[in-house]
């Protein structure tokens, strides 16, 4: 209970001038704080309002903190009735909502000391001027309740952070990766002159994939051996990607289970997921507004 709250409650009983002077506050200081109380029922009020329109969010998709819900809610607000993202974070605190947050590490890297090595061509830097340049990869497990893994192999657009081609299979084999490829490739209608970093997996330095990204004309590029960092991107989507799935399972219950989770969130993760380097729009809506505003070539 508050000071002005103990002596209101009191006032009634005791002069307030005396009950002022024991809890040590200045009359003048009560009477604002009595006089504004309209003003903090009605802050409650509507406090309790945007708490329900935050559940309804949250309910939809219970990884999302306080700047992606803000986003959310702010999207489809009527004019005037945008709200602050410290507003929104006041109230999920005191309400109890928050997103699931986990860190989870795991190295799925197996060198290949005889394979083929490729300069690092993007040196950390993640970023690229437009749609189809710069592409970064990975491959991370996904574990089954019963002992045994499915692989996820991705090709992310730097420009965007669209996933632009994925494979799931149950096995770290060269066409795993090839398979991630070529959906990229589809995707893009062309690959041609387009960079794509990864580690120095052995299925990355396999004759297979360097003939496979000469047809496709992409430049291979590949991080230190050992240096998560040079691969951040890629290690970050994977990261994530587990983390907002699984939660707090320690695996998935069975493949068609895991194939299928996996399967919504990359698509929710494209055209709906709201991502922080695409100012809390999608990849995709992201890439549209892009290049609804991007001059054309005369």
């Amino acid at each position: 209970m508050s000071r002005f709250q103990f002596v209101a409650d009191n006032s009634a009983t005791f002069e307030v001038k005396r009950l002022c002077a024991l809890v040590e506050i200045e009359r003048s200081s009560y009477y604002a704080w009595l006089n504004a109380a309209p003003a903090r029922a009605e802050r409650a009020r509507a406090d309790a309002e945007l708490a329900t329109r935050i559940r309804a969010v949250h309910a939809e998709d219970d990884t999302q903190g306080a700047p992606r819900i803000t986003a959310e809610l702010n999207d489809y607000a009527p004019a005037g009735e945008r709200v602050n993202h410290k507003r929104v974070a006041r109230v999920m605190r005191l309400e109890g909502i928050r997103g699931y947050a986990k860190k989870r590490r795991v190295r799925t890297t197996i060198p290949e000391p005889s394979g083929q090595k490729y300069l690092d061509l993007l040196k950390r830097d993640f970023t690229a001027e437009r749609p189809n340049r710069r592409y970064v990869g990975d491959i991370t497990y996904l574990p089954l309740a019963d002992g045994t893994n499915l692989y996820l192999a991705t090709v992310i657009d730097c420009y965007s952070r669209r996933l632009a081609g994925w494979a799931i299979a149950d096995h770290m084999r060269t066409e795993l990766v090839e398979d991630a490829l070529n959906a990229a490739a589809a995707t893009r209608g062309s690959l041609k002159g387009a960079i794509f970093h990864s580690d120095h997996g052995s299925v990355y330095c396999s004759k297979a994939y360097a003939k496979l990204c000469r047809k496709l004309g992409v430049t291979q590029s590949m991080g230190g051996i050992g240096s998560s960092a040079d691969n951040a991107l890629a290690e970050s989507f994977n990261a994530t990607m587990k983390r907002e799935v699984l939660q707090d399972a320690a695996c998935w219950t069975d493949e068609l289970t895991c194939r299928r989770q996996v399967f919504r969130w990359l698509v929710r993760y494209n055209t709906r997921r709201r991502h922080t380097w695409c100012g809390y729009l999608s990849p995709s809506t992201y890439e549209a507004r892009r290049a609804a505003t991007r001059p054309t070539a005369a």
